[in-house]
């Protein structure tokens, strides 16, 4: 039985993502999952890099953290209003680990979905 996880060695990955990540994998062979951390790998975001950017947008200009999810249109809206007067960028200092799990939810959806179609290895 191989016992390596391969997921271990992603930074900052929670037992939450990882249990997510070994379900959405589940049915996939070992060439398509090693397919699938590939793709994913490239595509995820750290939560501590999520934290970083939210720092750089509560200090320098806000919404950086938010263009870096690919929420473009709440990125202008953060920049434009200083991300909601500050409110919002301290909402989301607190939440950065949620918005990192949400990003990298979607991305490991769309990388499924490349490699099961046979795209993007």
């Amino acid at each position: 039985m191989n016992t390596y996880n391969p997921y271990m060695s992603l930074p900052g990955i929670t037992t939450e993502e990882m249990a997510f990540l070994q379900q959405a994998t589940n049915e996939l062979n070992d060439q398509q999952k090693q397919s699938f951390y590939m793709v994913y790998s490239s595509r995820r975001k750290s939560p501590q890099d999520v934290l970083i950017y939210t720092l750089i947008g509560f200090v320098l200009v806000a919404g950086v953290q938010r263009f870096m999810l690919g929420q473009t249109v709440m990125g202008l809206l953060y920049l434009f209003t200083g991300g909601f007067c500050l409110i919002g960028t301290i909402v989301d200092l607190i939440n950065h680990q949620s918005l990192a799990n949400e990003y990298n939810q979607k991305m490991a959806y769309e990388s499924y979905q490349m490699v099961k179609m046979g795209v993007g290895y």
